[in-house]
């Protein structure tokens, strides 16, 4: 009787997830890993990755493994994974904040096997001691790949698209824009700090729209009205992100009919983007981010 009592339980189960299925249009299935422990897991999981009619999580607490069903032109796995993180649950694309783990039930705080451990200083003394010269070498290397910035891509091709438009140049606006796009898909979400990821988490969708906007407008005027929209995440960024030199964080009052338009610059002197030539010095800094 238990065994035709589990066989009715599995069948209504895919029952249910077939019918949940087939209400999602355009539907593109996935299956990603997830962390987690017990059944308060998996309730959690799935309701933040759920949205009706276009996307539905299926999270297994044995194999840690979720079934992602969802209506590719509404939604992406990406998406559905964000909502997932910002409710405690690691995945390998995006990691939870640590204050929204740390509220977890003790029963749900699984092992971050995601997260990067620091280093202790007795650690790394013993290492030391135990390899050779080339040892210490690679050991410097890696440290140094480590600790590149992992955003200092995304800060320097923004800078090459604020110069192009500073120079009314579109042709060059826009394919600086197609690699700020690549910097920003190819940064590495487990390499951010804390305060890092968790700014990312929060604009890198919109970056990525508005820097895909720009790559493909030709006309340099609808260009400067994309590119006013990233001054807000670009500036959030950079205020928890390191930087080798200062970062200036400038304002236009005359663009958008008087409404203004900030910027960022690396340089402290006024270029401005949005008027170029016409009025080139039209601006004030509004704040030096000097985070090293």
């Amino acid at each position: 009787m238990k065994s035709i009592s589990k066989i009715l339980m599995v069948i209504t189960v895919l029952l249910s997830a077939v019918n949940s299925f087939a209400q999602i249009k355009n539907a593109k299935t996935e299956t990603v890993k997830i962390y987690g422990n017990c059944e308060m897991c998996k309730t959690t999981i799935e309701k933040a990755g759920n949205v009706k009619n276009v996307a539905t999580v299926e999270w297994n607490k044995d194999t840690k493994m979720a079934i992602l069903n969802y209506d590719d032109k509404k939604t992406s796995q990406d998406e559905i994974l964000k909502r997932i993180a910002l409710v405690g649950y690691d995945s390998e694309k995006f990691l939870a904040p640590d204050d929204v783990y740390a509220k977890l039930s003790g029963c749900c705080q699984y092992n971050r096997e995601l997260k990067p451990v620091a280093k202790t200083k007795d650690a790394g003394m013993d290492m030391k001691n135990e390899h050779s010269n080339h040892g210490e070498m690679a050991q410097t290397n890696t440290a140094a790949t480590q600790n590149a910035p992992q955003l200092k891509a995304v800060f320097d091709n923004y800078f090459s698209v604020k110069d192009a438009l500073v120079k009314t140049d579109a042709g060059t606006s826009s394919a600086k824009a197609s690699e700020l796009v690549k910097a920003i898909k190819a940064v590495e979400m487990t390499k951010l700090s804390n305060e890092e990821h968790t700014v990312w988490m929060k604009v890198m969708k919109d970056l990525t729209a508005n820097a895909e906007k720009i790559a493909v407008a030709k006309d340099v005027t609808k260009q400067r009205e994309i590119f006013a929209l990233l001054a807000n995440n670009m500036y959030e960024l950079a205020k928890v992100s390191k930087q080798e030199t200062p970062v200036y964080y400038q304002h236009c009052p005359m663009y958008n009919n008087g409404k203004g338009a900030n910027w960022l610059s690396k340089e402290e002197a006024i270029k401005n983007p949005y008027y170029g030539s016409k009025m080139l010095t039209c601006g004030s800094v509004q704040e030096t981010i000097n985070n090293k």
